[in-house]
């Protein structure tokens, strides 16, 4: 395990994008240390040793580079079945997955005896020193026992955390009407371009007669790009929108070892893939990693995608508000902010994730063990000091998520509000 950290070290110092702009930020011989002390004492496991990566992984403070343990005789794995999120000094309970003792409106004030200032100093690292509405509680819970909960009534108990079987992901993407003239798309992701363009093809008739739309990301796991350029016809006005940036450069850090793991990765997408608009972007990528093979930091050539930058839209829908949040990342990222250029789109809630700055994910194996994913790509505007991590998105309307938003959906209640108050 000691030569797979170092070739972790080594490929986070040469091959993730943001090696330049993080050099020095890390401390691997630490880290090192700590493996060979429990490879003395006969101590070192699997489960140990992921855990070492990933506190040494937090250094570099991306939220988009990821390790795991894979192996294939794993056991599904364990949560604590519910969520939190924190208001003051307070970690509200939003969602239940499998715990059913509780409820959500219920609130933590400790961990073990420690308060949630105490908590939140203790784990800066894992919270990444971002707002409270921002924080992502679930690994910090998965370190306890047990906690210090106040319930509905105001009656105050000790917890004992359980572990459940974290139960399969299913993404969402629906479109319903709410009222005559306005209907709701949620989508949860864009890993699956082929669901999302049956999405709109079997809801043609109600998309192209609806007037003013809402279309919910809050939750949004990101995926690829490529997803929601059907949305897009929608989303731009009629006039279009040129959504070439001339002062905005993504940058691949073509390298021998990323090209390799990019083809491998894109060549099973391209034979997993029957869209034609996704085969033609994956099939375009696919010719410019392999031009580009050991050139560094290039910029790729997207023409043979766009014919034009400058992207129109239908006259129909006329009013488009999409509702944002935190959990909302990636392709999540990217979808809002593209769709934030055009004149019919209003975004209300919370600042998305903000993962974009570094992209493009890649995987390195070993032995179908472990498996270490990390960006790829760079954004110029990091060099001017406009990058998004940490910060994200910003909404044009900023609603703060209180524990009002448990009993009551504000931030759909405003959008309503707000359709309605412009008529048809």
């Amino acid at each position: 395990m000691e030569s797979i950290f170092k070739e972790i070290v080594q490929i986070m110092h040469h091959d993730y994008s943001g090696f330049k702009d993080k050099k020095g930020w890390d401390n691997p011989e630490h880290f090192l240390q700590k493996i060979k002390d429990l490879k003395v004492n006969n101590k070192l496991t699997k489960e140990s040793f992921t855990e070492i990566v990933k506190d040494y992984l937090l250094d570099f403070k991306d939220q988009h580079v990821y390790f795991l343990q894979n192996d294939a005789v794993k056991t599904r794995k364990k949560e604590i079945g519910f969520q939190v999120r924190r208001y003051d000094d307070r970690l509200y309970v939003t969602e239940l997955s499998s715990e059913n003792r509780l409820k959500c409106g219920m609130f933590f004030k400790s961990l073990e005896g420690l308060t949630v200032p105490e908590l939140v100093e203790l784990h800066k690292r894992l919270l990444f020193d971002e707002s409270a509405e921002r924080e992502n509680w679930t690994p910090i819970l998965s370190l306890y026992k047990y906690g210090e909960i106040e319930d509905l009534n105001g009656n105050q108990r000790f917890f004992q955390f359980n572990l459940y079987e974290k139960p399969p992901y299913s993404p969402t993407y629906s479109v319903r009407s709410i009222s005559e003239n306005i209907l709701k798309m949620t989508m949860t992701d864009f890993m699956d371009p082929e669901a999302i363009s049956n999405m709109l093809k079997e809801n043609h008739n109600l998309l192209e007669s609806t007037e003013q739309w809402i279309i919910d990301v809050r939750t949004n796991y990101g995926g690829s790009d490529a997803s929601f350029y059907p949305l897009l016809t929608y989303v731009m006005p009629e006039e279009g929108v040129d959504l070439e940036d001339s002062e905005e450069k993504m940058l691949f850090n073509c390298t021998n070892e990323n090209t390799k793991r990019q083809l491998i990765e894109l060549d099973r997408d391209i034979e997993n893939t029957q869209d034609k608009q996704t085969l033609l972007f994956l099939n375009v990528m696919r010719k410019e990693w392999e031009r580009n093979k050991g050139k560094g930091f290039v910029e790729f050539n997207f023409e043979e995608l766009f014919s034009s930058t400058i992207f129109k839209g239908k006259k129909t829908p006329n009013k488009i508000v999409i509702l944002t949040d935190c959990m909302c990342g990636s392709s999540g990222d990217s979808f809002v902010e593209i769709c934030k250029q055009s004149s019919k789109v209003t975004v209300i809630g919370r600042p998305t994730k903000g993962l974009n700055d570094y992209t493009n994910l890649v995987s390195m194996k070993w032995n179908n063990e472990f498996e270490l994913l990390y960006p790829t790509s760079r954004l110029s505007r990091i060099d001017n000091g406009k990058g998004m991590s940490g910060i994200g998105i910003q909404p044009d309307i900023y609603i703060p998520w209180s524990p009002k938003h448990i009993e009551d959906d504000i931030d759909l209640k405003t959008a309503i509000s707000m359709l309605t108050s412009l008529g048809v």
